[in-house]
């Protein structure tokens, strides 16, 4: 009965061992399938952030259009501003500026010297 009752354990042995490899592979299959799932998913996602990428640079470009067109109309506006050059003279000579600066500074005070040349000082 000794030999007979090793026979039923090696039998069963091999038995037991290919359920193990089948759970093993179950697993493994398992964890292939979540892994490919999670790539699939992360494309998709990929996808809406392109979406949304594209979203933000047209607003952006957008935006900076306005803000070309906002700095265009600004210097129409400055350069109609009537300045005296004789005041653009003595803003530059008295404050060892650039003439450009000064005449700049004049027509944006709307060419009232006193006011250029207090925010130059400032």
């Amino acid at each position: 009965m000794g030999a007979a009752g090793d026979e039923k354990a090696t039998a069963a042995a091999p038995g037991a061992v290919a359920e193990g490899e089948a759970a093993v592979d179950s697993k493994d299959l398992q964890q292939q399938s979540k892994a490919l799932d999670k790539l699939t998913d992360h494309v998709e996602d990929r996808q809406l952030d392109s979406s949304r990428v594209q979203s933000a640079m047209a607003a952006l470009a957008s935006s900076k259009e306005a803000d070309w067109n906002a700095m265009r109309l600004r210097e129409k506006e400055l350069a109609a501003v009537k300045i005296n050059p004789t005041d653009v003279e003595i803003i530059a000579n008295e404050l060892e500026l650039d003439k450009k600066i000064a005449e700049r500074t004049l027509r944006e005070h709307k060419g009232d010297a006193v006011a250029a040349v207090r925010s130059l000082l400032h």
